[in-house]
């Protein structure tokens, strides 16, 4: 499929994801939700992606939902909203659920279901111009893309209503104190450093941090029991991978061990 909405290539097992609509601010519509969904499954499906590393061109990481499209007809509002959301959400479940760890680098504003996005990924970077603006309530709606689980889930119940009630907009550290975010980091380093740090996991055990991730999701809505089970089956099934037993082999013998994702 022939992109428009962003770029997309595999290098050294990261999948580098650039949002790369940059004249118009990188907005989610459906042409963006529906490439997004397509490059979802290639990461999921393609065994030579081992981390996804995601960023944007342009003067905004993306001002979120595109309102032109959103306000051209209110009787298409109501048809726009499902269809877009169809691939979008699709699009979001399968990163999370994954292999591949997740990390963005966010050079600029990121509003509305971008943050979303971002509180989705497993590692955000971001440089002292970013700023994650709630957006939602400011036109009268409420969070897609996953933030009604993800934003509670890194900055805290409470915090997460007054960041999407008060329609706030947090600075790059008031994200990292709330937990939205991993670290600051200065520009002219941002892009080399979010780089490393995809090319470092792509490096990793990538079928345990598929398992890691899953019990991260489960873990709020399971039982202590149920979880002490769900721990139990993954540590099992990572145990039977090459990279378990390649590992364990190499600490023994005091090597440093490597790992193929398998």
């Amino acid at each position: 499929m022939e992109l428009t909405a962003f770029t997309f290539e595999i290098k050294d097992g990261v999948a580098h994801v650039t949002m790369n609509q940059p004249e118009r601010g990188n907005p989610i519509d459906r042409v963006f939700a529906r490439e997004l969904n397509v490059i979802a499954t290639e990461c999921t499906v393609n065994p030579t992606v081992r981390a996804v590393l995601l960023d944007a061109n342009g003067r905004f990481f993306s001002v979120g939902g595109d309102l032109n499209s959103l306000a051209a007809s209110r009787d298409g509002l109501a048809r726009f909203v499902p269809e877009a959301t169809a691939d979008l959400h699709m699009a979001i479940a399968r990163f999370a659920r994954m292999n591949a760890p997740v990390v963005a680098a966010v050079h600029a504003l990121a509003a509305g279901g971008t943050v979303a996005l971002l509180a989705g990924a497993d590692f955000v970077l971001a440089s002292p111009a970013a700023k994650f603006y709630a957006a939602f309530a400011g036109i009268g709606i409420v969070c897609d893309t996953g933030g009604s689980y993800f934003l509670p889930r890194r900055m805290g119940l409470r915090r997460a209503t007054q960041f999407l009630m008060m329609n706030e907009t947090l600075s790059a550290e008031e994200a990292v104190a709330t937990g939205l975010i991993n670290r600051v980091v200065e520009a002219d380093a941002l892009n080399t450093e979010a780089w490393a740090l995809a090319k470092r996991l792509a490096q990793g055990p990538t079928l345990a941090f598929g398992e890691i991730k899953n019990l991260l999701i489960s873990s709020s809505v399971d039982s202590l029991e149920t979880q002490l089970e769900n721990e139990a089956r993954a540590m099992g099934r990572a145990a039977r991978t090459d990279d378990a037993w390649n590992a364990m082999r190499a600490l023994v013998e005091k090597r440093k061990p490597t790992f193929e994702g398998r």
